[in-house]
């Protein structure tokens, strides 16, 4: 297996039009890139997301927007949940519809779990780090928990309020942020990133 590549340039286009993961990732990089761009701010389209694992999701991503010619970084995410045969998964996002309404893709989890005694999930995070010649390194991070219901707290987003990570007895959208982006599937992922090529 060949060496990792490093970051050598001074400037990452983070490949996300959600404006709260661009600033999370760039708060988490801060100390390795000078200057952050963003896909949206290139004008650069959203690819679609063909790929069947997060994996393959981020490396599509990112490769779209490296063909800008700048280094990009891609992330995609979502919850795993083995009762419902690995779904939402990849189509994470998708369960919440064209609204983005997690409130209604979290009563749809709740649903399919209906007379289930197996109530654990992961959240999943897959990054991806493109450079315009095609090369490509990505890394994949995990945070295992139980999911409850109802949902409880107002912190985070997505499926965080039903999302009770092991060894907690609150779930991500009670606990600080600060306290969650210390051991989430992000972290875990940004940690091996950090580790892999930028440090």
């Amino acid at each position: 297996m060949s060496a990792p590549r490093r970051f050598t340039g001074d400037t990452l286009v983070i490949a996300s039009h959600n404006s709260g993961k661009v600033r999370e990732i760039a708060e988490l990089l801060a100390p390795y890139a000078a200057h952050f761009t963003t896909a949206g701010a290139l004008g650069l389209p959203e690819p679609e997301e063909t790929g069947d694992s997060f994996v393959a999701n981020a490396e599509l991503k990112a490769r779209a927007a490296a063909s800008a010619g700048h280094i990009a970084l891609a992330d995609d995410s979502g919850l795993v949940v083995p009762a419902l045969n690995g779904d939402p998964g990849i189509y994470s996002a998708r369960w919440a519809g064209p609204e983005k309404d997690f409130a209604l893709a979290m009563a749809k989890v709740e649903e399919g779990l209906a007379g289930k005694t197996d109530r654990s999930a992961y959240f999943v995070c897959a990054l991806s780090l493109a450079w315009p010649d095609g090369h490509v390194e990505t890394v994949e991070g995990r945070c295992y928990g139980t999911l409850v219901w109802p949902p409880q707290g107002e912190h985070g987003f997505g499926y965080d309020p039903m999302f009770r990570p092991n060894g907690y007895a609150i779930t991500f959208g009670e606990m600080d942020p600060t306290e969650k982006h210390e051991m989430s599937h992000r972290a875990d992922a940004f940690a091996q990133l950090v580790e892999r090529c930028f440090q």
